[in-house]
């Protein structure tokens, strides 16, 4: 089954007032249920916000992400449907429970990466059984 990444950028929900926050936190935790029980949710987390670091193919670390950057992912779900659509409509569920817009992308199956996870007996990532 496909995998999509579902994101929103850091900010995003930095309209929301304050002492909404607790309301948010429950809707966007009962959508996390939701796709638990239909077994469709593979993994999500919010970023700490702008505390990325550059690292380079020679190894040099520097801080990040570089100011010019105008959009920077502030939070993500990867959920494993069948269909555009249904990444679509668990991301509506996203929306609504976080109040804010979500991007939806479908992530590049890699074999080769799926094949040294089930050689390892890693569940994570990993295409599930069917």
């Amino acid at each position: 089954m496909p995998r999509y990444l579902i994101s929103f950028n850091d900010g995003a929900m930095d309209h929301i007032p304050r002492e909404d926050m607790p309301d948010v936190g429950k809707a966007s935790h009962a959508v996390v249920e939701e796709a638990v029980n239909a077994g469709v949710w593979v993994f999500g987390a919010g970023l700490e916000r702008q505390r990325a670091t550059i690292v380079s193919t020679d190894g040099t670390v520097t801080d990040g992400p570089y100011p010019e950057t105008k959009e920077v992912v502030g939070g993500f779900v990867v959920v494993d449907v069948d269909t555009r659509e249904e990444a679509q409509v668990w991301a509506a569920r996203i929306a609504a429970g976080c109040r804010c817009a979500q991007e939806v992308r479908e992530l590049m199956p890699d074999p080769e990466t799926e094949a040294i996870l089930r050689r390892a007996g890693s569940p994570s990532m990993s295409a599930p059984p069917r």
